[in-house]
């Protein structure tokens, strides 16, 4: 009878299986308001962030359409602080979903969260002219006037 159940729950959970979706197919039709993932292998004008105690510096950066950025991001801080690129609705957004879930992680190729003294990376292209911002979205960073503004010319 052990055996016989143990089979049958074997194809129970066989046949709900569905095969993971690969990555690369996930990514090919998410769009990002402030353009696209960069590459690394392309030329790229390096834009140093450093994030502190309810700020950036720089707070705010100019940059062309068309233009490549390697953002090098460092928690110079004694919190955890992010960087999220998007536009300002969609960080208000988001924010309402960190407020309920204040340590959620971050696979988007747009944001960072770093722990104190730890320093990342992340290329973009700009590709939509307009204002757009970064923002640290753990609650009441971004309250406290942890934002800073990308201007796409």
């Amino acid at each position: 009878m052990k055996n016989i159940m143990t089979a049958g729950l074997a194809l129970i959970a066989v046949s709900a299986w569905t095969p993971p979706a690969f990555g690369h197919d996930k990514h090919a039709h998410e769009t990002y308001s402030a353009g696209e993932p960069g590459d690394p292998k392309k030329p790229s004008r390096t834009v140093e962030v450093d994030m502190s105690e309810m700020k950036y510096a720089p707070s705010s950066i100019e940059v062309k359409r068309g233009e490549q950025i390697r953002f090098v991001i460092r928690n110079v801080g004694e919190d955890d602080h992010e960087f999220l690129l998007a536009t300002t609705e969609e960080n208000l957004k988001h924010a309402e979903d960190m407020q309920k879930h204040p340590h959620m992680e971050h696979e988007e190729p747009n944001a960072v969260r770093l722990t104190p003294k730890k320093s990342a990376e992340i290329v973009w292209k700009f590709t939509k002219p307009g204002t757009f911002e970064y923002s640290c979205l753990i609650p009441g960073h971004r309250e406290n006037g942890m934002i800073g503004k990308v201007t796409v010319k």
